[in-house]
């Protein structure tokens, strides 16, 4: 079994087995688990499903932050001294949460020397993560930006196989994310598919089977022209 998989499940386990104030919430597709601005007073624990978090400007610019798959963590800023939430976090899919109140998450980190062990490198985990895309924002080209997170979407590298990425995400999602206009992921997805990387699995929906042939665009300055391993073709930057 994967290792991010078996976090998973730990994080399941101690936290149905621990004592601690917490409840299990359904949400919808589209339901919000906590808005910006709302008091930051839990942590909530992605047991199915996924978290999209945004942000928005005071001009009512909104842009994609993260998204949380099962096993993650939204929220856990309030155990930092965080008092309002800076982000909006809502369900990109049928999701199940178990809340956790700020005292009683505290309480569990101290008590539970394996969870709190865990949920470090959870969080150590996630700091790489923001890290990695700050470099890919400041250095990538906008092609290789949505290669990337095709990939993350995908789970490449944590499940084995690649995944179907999940319908819901739409290339106007994409676009917010890897920080470009609708046009140009538009024009890189059929790209990706002329050459094979990926392809649909629902044309109406959006859902897409990412194959890893996509890592070609990001471990190399060339992309293949007609197949997937020759005839490199040198991407533009934006």
């Amino acid at each position: 079994m994967a290792a991010s998989k078996t976090a998973h499940c730990a994080h399941r386990s101690m936290l149905q087995q621990s004592g601690e104030r917490k409840r299990v919430i359904e949400y919808r597709k589209g339901d919000i688990v906590f808005a910006q601005g709302d008091p930051a007073d839990a942590v909530f624990f992605v047991r199915d499903g996924k978290i999209k978090l945004t942000t928005t400007s005071d001009r009512g610019k909104e842009a994609v932050v993260a998204t949380v798959s099962a096993g993650g963590f939204v929220g856990e800023g309030c155990l930092a001294g965080q008092p309002f939430r800076m982000t909006t976090a809502a369900a990109a899919a049928d999701s199940l949460c178990i809340r956790i109140e700020k005292e009683a998450m505290t309480q569990l980190l101290h008590r539970r020397g394996e969870f709190s062990e865990r949920f470090m490198w959870y969080l150590l985990g996630r700091n790489i993560r923001i890290e990695a895309d700050l470099v890919d924002q400041l250095f990538n080209s906008s092609e290789k930006r949505l290669a990337r997170t095709l990939l993350l979407l995908a789970r490449f590298g944590k499940e084995g196989a690649p995944q179907t990425v999940v319908p819901w995400v739409s290339q106007e999602a994409l676009a917010e994310i890897v920080g470009t206009t609708k046009s140009r992921v538009s024009h890189f997805i059929n790209k990706f598919r002329r050459l094979g990387f990926i392809e649909y699995t629902d044309e109406h929906n959006g859902g897409l089977s990412v194959h890893s042939s996509l890592l070609n665009v990001i471990l190399y300055d060339k992309t293949p022209k007609a197949t997937p391993l020759t005839s490199p073709l040198a991407p533009r930057r934006h």
